[in-house]
């Protein structure tokens, strides 16, 4: 590997563990599922997408890692009691959270302004429909930068209102928000802007000025600001920090709702469970109604796990994040090895948005799918020719999805059709 690679892999490990004793500390080559753990024939839906075929799934995001152990042994303690009913958020897990925002970025918040919900995706989507009958009328547009996740793009028509696309631009190699699109976009006709930070599925981690550009058009045209800030953990690059658009100041608090939950750092995505952090009271009490009827209750076993999480100090999640940017240069550097595919530095996030359009490829991912290896079709996330690829999965599971994109695109060029399959 590149000396810069290594330098940066290294700088990445001692951010990670920095002021943890090394007693703490555990081998990076072992302890991430190696060997890989089994998920055949336990519904996954990541691996059932292709049961029966020999295709190695590296789409949605959902890691091939295990749990944290003390996330494991709260929701264990938790089934101790044999009565698992309605669940109110329990004080502790509320507690932890709080802390876990100053604790992490400085961000004082208070008990009240918490509403918790199933997940951020109900959390957006409960955001979208309060804001659809909201006066006055003519606010009924929602702008979302792109390309965005999949659920995203599916909002505005869940919820009754139109939607207002603002393309990210690649600027020297890093997806940036064109703030020039935004300020024309972002109108009197506006009721909110929906955006994720960090970003997916490019894996930026936003500056702190580019969110307060961002703020800025929100409080000058009066707009809400729905963040979905579920990724923030998951810091690979260490020059970078996360910051809460909604801790900027006063003004841009007032005008957000942002969303945020450990499930996908922790890796207990189907267990569920969120948070939305509403600052104005007249908006969290309105989110607060919408969710009465249209969402369920948070399963105790679910707050028994956010609870863990937030509440966690240990090394644990910080060395996790250090094998994610370990896997992210491996990644990255084989990329840049293959002729036709291009792909930007990944700064939070387990996802590498990959840049194939130079292939010229009709469909790229059921191309690639065919050649054994499952990616996320850029076209469900607003861009196309484009794929996603989760390298949160043990590096031997890496190894081979590399093989095989290195393979596919070297029998593409040299003419094969995509119907062939033989991968191993």
């Amino acid at each position: 590997m590149a000396e810069s690679s290594r330098t940066r892999r290294q700088a990445v490990y001692n951010f990670a563990l920095r002021g943890k004793r090394a007693d703490d500390r555990r081998d990076m080559t072992s302890a991430y599922g190696e060997p890989p753990i089994d998920r055949r024939n336990t519904s996954s839906e990541k691996w059932e997408k292709y049961a029966g075929r020999d295709v190695l799934p590296f789409w949605v995001a959902d890691m091939d890692l295990p749990m944290a152990p003390f996330v494991v042994e709260s929701v264990r303690e938790r089934l101790q009691h044999p009565i698992l009913g309605y669940t109110r958020a329990p004080k502790a897990t509320i507690e932890a959270f709080v802390d876990w925002l100053a604790r992490h970025y400085g961000w004082q918040v208070k008990e009240e302004w918490l509403v918790w919900v199933t997940g951020v995706v109900p959390g957006f989507n409960l955001a979208a429909r309060l804001l659809a009958t909201q006066e006055p009328a003519s606010r009924r547009e929602l702008v979302l930068p792109a390309p965005v996740y999949p659920p995203f793009l599916k909002v505005p028509e869940k919820a009754g209102l139109t939607s207002s696309i603002s393309e990210l631009r690649l600027v020297d190699g890093r997806w940036e928000m064109d703030f020039d699109d935004l300020s024309r976009r972002i109108s009197e006709n506006t009721a909110a802007v929906l955006f994720c930070n960090p970003q997916n599925p490019t894996g930026r981690v936003y500056e702190r000025d580019e969110l307060a550009k961002l703020a800025a058009l929100a409080v000058e045209n009066d707009v809400i600001v729905i963040s979905d800030e579920i990724h923030c953990p998951l810091i690979l690059d260490p020059a970078k920090r996360h910051v809460p658009i909604a801790s900027l100041d006063n003004a841009v608090a007032a005008h957000s709702i942002s969303l945020f939950a450990p499930t996908k750092a922790y890796n207990f995505a189907g267990l569920g469970g969120a948070v939305a952090v509403i600052p104005n009271d007249a908006l969290r009490e309105r989110f607060d109604d919408a969710t009465k009827g249209m969402a369920s209750n948070v399963s105790p076993l679910a707050f028994a796990a956010l609870g863990s999480a937030f509440a966690d100090t240990s090394a644990w999640l910080g060395e996790q994040n250090a094998f994610l940017a370990e896997n992210e240069a491996y990644l990255r550097e084989a990329i840049d090895n293959i002729k036709g595919i291009r792909c930007t530095p990944v700064e939070g996030t387990f996802l590498a948005w990959l840049d194939v359009r130079e292939l010229n490829l009709p469909n790229p991912a059921a191309c690639f799918e065919a050649h054994g290896v499952g990616l996320s079709d850029g076209a469900d996330f607003g861009a196309e020719g484009f794929l996603r690829f989760n390298f949160g999965c043990p590096r031997s599971l890496l190894e081979r999805g590399i093989e095989r994109l290195e393979r596919a695109v070297q029998r593409l060029s040299d003419g094969f059709g995509a119907k062939l399959n033989t991968p191993t």
